[in-house]
């Protein structure tokens, strides 16, 4: 992949729906070149699925982090047990036996059961437990019920978006039994409303390309103005970054490099960033995206 790959999967992680012509105009290309680029991704195995998911505003959800080393004697079957889970949407498996395990919690109170359950199939004694920090997990204030709750026909949509959110419109007016211009309506207020997540999923493993997630230790809180000032320094190498709700002075960034020197370079310099206190690498090779109780409830709705 190029700096031009990773900004369009940017770009698709954020909203999956952008037409050829929008993502065309931002990233300076041509409809068919951002038609082609997106065609050799999903050839490759890079993008694997254009999702569309239940929005945070929607149906609340608490995102957690759990990642240590595991003494599993072999990591590759790993993936099919915490598949299992209800709540397990990620799991990276980096060098010397690191995992990063991501999870939908529904309320704070299944954190418990699920870390014991991550102990003890992934065989992690210690692992370290983030609450991600994310204000759109937070119900709107001010916000009126209709501005909130989805409709039938809402879960409608929903569901035939789910797999496959890049549909055409008519595709899914036409197994609706309603008009393009109503799926349309509906898809623009559940977006405006973060009733809707449109993104992807992507498998970064599947190309040449060095995948690195970076813990930060900062030697006060982690605030936004430091991780933004950090990401606009390399931002084509930022994929994106969190801080956490129970962990103050860390934050995480996942960063994509060509290669190692690259990335060893990247690496000098952040550890002498003002206000980090440490810089921790970890390099992954493999990662899978899981189901979860999010990705069920349009069926049910």
């Amino acid at each position: 992949m190029d700096n031009t790959d990773i900004a369009l999967i940017k770009l698709l992680l954020a909203n999956s729906r952008l037409s050829y012509a929008e993502l065309a105009e931002k990233l300076n290309l041509s409809v068919n070149a951002a038609h082609k680029r997106i065609q050799l991704l999903i050839d490759s195995g890079v993008i694997r699925k254009f999702t569309a998911k239940i929005g945070p505003l929607a149906a609340p959800f608490i995102n957690v982090f759990i990642w240590g080393t595991s003494q599993i004697s072999s990591v590759q079957a790993l993936s099919e047990k915490l598949s299992i889970h209800d709540s397990i949407y990620w799991l990276a498996i980096g060098g010397g036996k690191t995992l990063f395990i991501g999870a939908y919690l529904r309320t704070i109170g299944d954190l418990p059961a699920l870390v014991a359950y991550v102990k003890e199939v992934a065989k992690m004694p210690e692992p370290t437990i983030g609450i991600a920090a994310s204000p759109t997990n937070l119900p709107p204030s001010g916000g009126s019920q209709s501005e909130t709750t989805l409709c039938t026909l809402d879960y409608k949509i929903l569901n035939s978006l789910k797999n496959s959110a890049r549909k055409p419109l008519s595709d899914v007016a036409e197994s609706l039994g309603i008009a393009a211009k109503t799926v349309r309506h509906r898809i623009k207020r559940m977006s405006t409303n973060q009733l809707i997540e449109l993104s992807i999923d992507w498998y970064p493993d599947k190309s040449n390309d060095i995948i690195t997630l970076m813990d930060f230790h900062f030697s006060a809180g982690a605030a936004l103005d430091d991780m933004f000032r950090i990401a606009k320094k390399f931002p084509d190498n930022v994929l994106y970054f969190w801080s956490y709700a129970n962990l103050p002075n860390t934050a995480t960034f996942a960063l994509w490099t060509n290669t190692m020197k690259e990335l060893q370079s990247i690496r000098e310099t952040l550890e002498i960033e003002p206000g980090v206190a440490s810089v921790t690498p970890v390099i992954l090779y493999v990662g899978y995206i899981f189901e979860t109780w999010r990705n069920r409830i349009p069926e049910s709705g």
